[in-house]
């Protein structure tokens, strides 16, 4: 059977697992991306991640993550972490929506993402998320500039649209209308991502912010209200994460050490615009010191519909369907960490592992 597990690696990462070996003090960084219901689609690798990979090392791990990526991230975090994530694939499996909910859309999606978040994170938990002795926590937010900061969905439509096509002229110009606020725990001074690409402001993580700032990092304009006026940052609507760092933009990367990337997919776009922009890739010589493993195409095509759980399947299927197929792929992906397990223990650490193209 053909492996389950695609594995990318920059030169420099190539070269330090030839000579050192799956040793995971090598990785100073793990990233998390946006991607809503597609982490369940990794549920097996990152059981096998939190509960055991990472934990055969005592050293401080810089946890990068915007929206579900930094939700995976609270979990590893937490007391036990594999009890955490196993309450959070639950809860956000489970999900229930009724249609004929008078509701806004926004009020009735928010709702359910803080059942969510509640279901597998205590007070306990969060504070831990705070003061981790070892995981340090990047919480990444984008906070609404002009109309990207109103109450109101028509300035909020307008403020995206012109967010939208000032990024397709100029990344850069994203700023005018998102800030990139990253709620971090301690040591974010010596945080390997430097962020020089866009106005970036770092809070402290605290009891009285976290949950605040998790559930901004996943709020999709449109579909979530947003949080408003988050403690400790700068007064405003804060925003998915992903708006900014949809993939993250590795450009800002500046570690000796080597990053630690379980993604949905072979590719990296930096923000969430760009995913409709063919050209706004990432070079893979930013990817020097970067380790990426995602489903391998051979996985994916075993899985029904072919692809892993995404948030179209709300809109695309019935509750029982949707329900029986994410969790035919979380079951199923505890095949991506046995492959994964036996690349790490196995006598050739470069066995399957492939330069970025």
């Amino acid at each position: 059977m053909p492996e389950a597990i695609s594995i990318y690696a920059g030169d420099t990462a190539r070269a330090r697992l030839a000579t050192e070996g799956w040793n995971p003090a090598l990785f100073d960084t793990l990233v998390g991306a946006s991607g809503g219901p597609k982490f369940m689609g990794l549920a097996g690798l990152d059981r096998f991640l939190f509960g055991d990979f990472l934990q055969r090392s005592q050293h401080s791990l810089h946890l990068i993550g915007s929206s579900i990526g930094t939700w995976r991230h609270a979990a590893l975090a937490a007391r036990d972490p594999l009890a955490a994530l196993a309450a959070l694939h639950h809860r956000y499996l489970n999900q229930s929506y009724d249609p004929a909910d008078p509701r806004p859309r926004t009020e009735i999606v928010g709702e359910q993402c803080q059942w969510v978040v509640d279901g597998y994170l205590t007070e306990a938990d969060l504070q831990l998320l705070c003061d981790h002795p070892r995981f340090i926590t990047h919480v990444v937010t984008a906070r609404g500039r002009g109309p990207n900061s109103a109450k109101h969905p028509v300035p909020q439509a307008t403020g995206m649209v012109l967010a939208g096509l000032s990024n397709a002229f100029n990344r850069n110009l994203l700023q005018s209308w998102f800030q990139r606020v990253v709620f971090s725990c301690r040591g974010y001074e010596d945080l390997d991502f430097e962020f020089e690409d866009f106005d970036t402001l770092h809070i402290p993580l605290s009891l009285d912010n976290a949950k605040a700032a998790l559930l901004a990092s996943g709020s999709i304009p449109f579909l979530m209200p947003g949080e408003r006026d988050v403690a400790g940052g700068p007064a405003g609507h804060y925003w998915d994460g992903g708006i900014v760092d949809y993939h993250f933009d590795f450009s800002n990367h500046r570690g000796d050490g080597l990053v630690l990337y379980p993604h949905f997919r072979a590719d990296v776009t930096p923000g969430w615009f760009d995913k409709f922009l063919p050209w706004r890739g990432t070079d893979p010589g930013l990817l020097d010191r970067v380790v990426l493993v995602c489903p391998s195409q051979d996985y994916l095509a075993r899985l029904p519909h072919g692809k892993i759980p995404d948030r179209n399947d709300f809109a695309k299927m019935g509750q029982e369907e949707r329900v029986s197929y994410w969790d035919t792929c979380i079951k199923a992906s505890d095949e991506l960490g046995e492959a994964f397990a036996k690349l790490v223990d196995g006598d050739n650490p470069l066995a399957g592992v492939e330069a970025f193209s």
